[in-house]
């Protein structure tokens, strides 16, 4: 019972942390009505619980191997408790500073549940289950269009209050309901890390998240105030506007991580980062709220998708590092949510315009979709290899002229010869003299005619002994049908009896 309702209760958990991740951005048009904050600085104060949200998600994923998600959920929720208080009694712009550092453990506990969860549930599942767990960032939304509301009622101050209030009560779930005897990993950190470092598939996750998640993350914290004073909407209007975009992004992660069960998860996040290039372009040209509106709608679609495709990808190729791995993609995801609001603020007191901001993040988003192409291709190439070096039959692989370009492993263990004493000679160094010109004229000609011939060869190893083998040999064309190479296969197909004599 307890290991069924892990899913459900960590979603759970994820939506409360992200609530009190956002709750400065989502209150901060009714606290500046009570605080003076410069307008230079009013990016920072809404950017600053993503920074150690952001560089959290390292350990929170680690410590939730170590400990199980159980305690490490518990231990966050406590921790919260003092930076909402401490907000809530907030009467300078330096107290929501510090404050809103420390809510980035709100946001940090996103990497417990991606490093728990897939303990539960088969592979093939993986990227459905993260994905339904990356819904609870709906957590954003829910802060962002309630807390305006309820602080229209009660003020800032006493809704940041009731906050404490969630954090003890899910606090409590977690002691009673949170998994006792999780399986635990504790391999050291700093082997983790020196085992996942030097595959370029983690910094090519961890880019493409700090794109997906990191454009969600920014609209989240930029647009309430951005409507506002841009816009001229009203606070709740922009509130829930925002809302909107939180929601069909968060709806849309389980989506992305059912697609990447079902497709090819590489081509899907070809098509998000298509998206988000338009959507960045329709916003840096937008004159209107209709335009921003249609923008800001294709950029929460990829992005949803986009986070949820991702997040099935880290577990399928990091299963046994999936703890640092997800720390680090998450921390990256949630640096991107760091930067862009600057960046655009930035931008906007030296010109007066957003635009070139946003033509910014279409160009990055771009050479993403390059990057995923590239990857794509790079991926099959590496299969095609892994399939080349763990086939059990001898593979050699010759130019035109006959010149061998390679031999896989079990060429070298059937032959003797390793690839480097073969490369650039003929296959006839094989040769046992057992078989006459006329057979070998006869194979070629079928070649030239059919494009492959099988037969049995007596054919001699590196150290004199001869044995008889099964070969295939097939011509392989281009488009235009020319041939561009010759690839044998062969099996060892000696006799026993043969064998035995030699072994006597």
């Amino acid at each position: 019972m307890i290991r069924k309702i892990q899913l459900p209760l960590q979603t759970a958990n994820l939506v409360v942390g992200f609530m009190v991740w956002v709750l400065i951005s989502s209150l901060l048009p009714y606290i500046q009505e009570e605080i003076a904050i410069p307008a230079e600085k009013v990016a920072i104060v809404t950017a600053v619980p993503v920074i150690l949200g952001s560089i959290l998600r390292i350990p929170l994923g680690y410590y939730a191997n170590i400990f199980g998600a159980r305690l490490i959920f518990l231990v966050s929720f406590v921790l919260l408790l003092f930076p909402v208080f401490y907000i809530s009694e907030a009467s300078t712009y330096v107290d929501l500073v510090i404050g809103g550092t420390f809510l980035g453990i709100g946001g940090a506990v996103f990497s417990v549940g991606v490093t728990s969860l897939p303990k539960y549930y088969p592979k093939e599942k993986l990227g459905l289950v993260n994905g339904i767990y990356g819904a609870g960032n709906i957590g954003t939304a829910v802060s962002t269009f309630a807390a305006p509301v309820i602080a229209s009622q009660v003020g800032w101050a006493m809704t940041a209050k009731l906050y404490l209030v969630l954090l003890l009560v899910f606090a409590a779930l977690n002691f009673f309901f949170g998994d006792r005897k999780e399986v635990k990993v504790k391999t050291p950190i700093i082997e983790q890390i020196k085992g996942v470092y030097k595959n370029e598939k983690l910094w090519f996750f961890s880019l493409f998240y700090f794109i997906t998640f990191g454009s969600f993350v920014a609209f989240t914290v930029f647009l309430p105030n951005f409507l506002v004073t841009y816009f001229d909407l009203e606070k709740v209007d922009a509130g829930m506007r925002t809302a909107g975009f939180i929601a069909v992004a968060t709806i849309l992660r389980p989506v992305g991580g059912w697609l990447g069960d079902k497709f090819q998860p590489l081509f899907l996040l070809m098509g998000v980062f298509a998206g988000l290039t338009v959507g960045a372009i329709i916003l840096a040209f937008s004159p209107s709220i209709g335009l921003y509106t249609a923008g800001s709608m294709l950029i929460a679609i990829t992005a949803g998708i986009g986070n949820g495709v991702i997040f099935k990808l880290v577990p399928y190729y990091f299963n046994k590092q999936a703890g640092i791995v997800n720390g680090i993609v998450s921390m990256m995801g949630g640096l991107g949510g760091f930067f862009p609001p600057l960046l655009l603020s930035t931008i906007h007191s030296m010109t007066g315009s957003y635009s070139i901001g946003f033509m910014a993040f279409s160009q990055v988003a771009l050479v993403s979709l390059v990057l995923v192409v590239w990857l794509y291709y790079m991926d099959r190439v590496a299969t095609a290899k892994e399939v080349f070096n763990s086939t059990g039959q001898g593979v050699l692989v010759t130019d035109v002229s006959g010149t061998i370009q390679s031999v896989n492993p079990a060429f070298t263990r059937l032959t003797g010869y390793t690839e480097e004493e073969v490369l650039g000679r003929n296959p006839n160094l094989l040769s046992s003299g057992r078989q006459s010109e006329e057979f070998y004229t006869t194979m070629w000609s079928q070649i030239g005619q059919e494009g492959l011939w099988q037969g049995k060869v007596w054919n001699k190893r590196k150290n004199g002994e001869e044995y008889l083998e099964l070969l295939s040999i097939s011509a392989v064309k281009d488009d235009s049908g020319d041939v561009t190479r010759y690839v044998g296969t062969f099996s060892d197909i000696t006799p026993m009896d043969v064998k035995g004599s030699r072994s006597i």
